[in-house]
């Protein structure tokens, strides 16, 4: 296995991804990061060194407009950050008949749930960590004080505190186009067998927003680990033995 040093997926706009990858045996392992965090995160590096320890093929990139990736935060949408992960998928599958298995965090969880729904046949299996599907109109538009709805509304955008990575805008154009990347209703065609891992004191995405999901996925074999005292990054050591475990356990499956 060799080292991850970075690597560059070319997308047709110029754009590119920035991704790492440990070689190894079997499916490929597929992080997906949650809104605004990168590759360099403690579950992305926890399954990074799994990867390595337990010869697993595994690949952790940033979305487009996060971390050493290219683009403009206000160019970034929901359908890119799907459409670049199908692209990626495609370039790590090719034509080898290799299949991957995506750890979705967060809003990766909603980007893997469209990967699966857009490339079915390359999706061995799917581990979803507090999930945020559809979460710009389920979870944020309505958290959204009145004043920074008006402004999104009547501005185009909003400019957002945070004191960890700083200021940032949320734009009508992401609210308004991932509504085309929502969940489609009723059941969802999804068979490969699906874990979830979800925090009981998650206030970022509650542990009853993934009932319904449960309910959709009729199709397919479906674990959901309800833990308690989890909050929304499940990075703790034991969260982090659990990710891994439910890693390894939908490799052999």
């Amino acid at each position: 296995m060799r080292a991850p040093d970075i690597d560059y997926l070319a997308r047709p706009d110029g754009a590119r991804l920035a991704l790492k990858q440990v070689e190894g045996d079997g499916p490929v392992v597929l992080w997906v990061g949650g809104f605004r965090s990168d590759m360099e995160g403690t579950k992305a590096l926890a399954l990074d060194a799994a990867a390595r320890e337990r010869g697993w093929a595994f690949v952790r990139y940033d979305h487009f407009a996060h971390g050493q990736s290219s683009g403009n935060w206000r160019d970034a949408t929901v359908g890119r950050w799907c459409d670049d992960a199908a692209a990626l998928v495609d370039h790590l599958t090719g034509t080898t008949g290799r299949t991957v298995i995506p750890v979705g965090s967060s809003m990766g969880g909603w980007v893997a749930l469209n990967l699966t729904l857009a490339r079915p046949a390359a999706v061995k299996a799917l581990l979803l960590i507090n999930p945020a599907q559809d979460f710009t109109e389920r979870l944020m538009w309505p958290e959204l004080p009145p004043e920074r709805q008006k402004e999104v509304l009547e501005h185009g955008e909003t400019v957002m505190p945070d004191e960890g990575l700083g200021a940032y805008p949320l734009t009508r154009t992401m609210f308004e186009e991932a509504r085309a990347r929502m969940l489609p209703e009723g059941p969802l065609p999804i068979r490969c067998p699906v874990h979830i891992l979800q925090g009981r004191q998650d206030t970022s995405v509650p542990w009853r927003h993934q009932l319904p999901l449960v309910e959709a996925l009729e199709g397919a074999d479906v674990r959901l680990d309800l833990i308690a005292g989890g909050d929304h990054r499940l990075s703790g050591p034991a969260d982090l033995t659990r990710m891994v475990e439910a890693v390894e356990r939908l490799r052999s499956i």
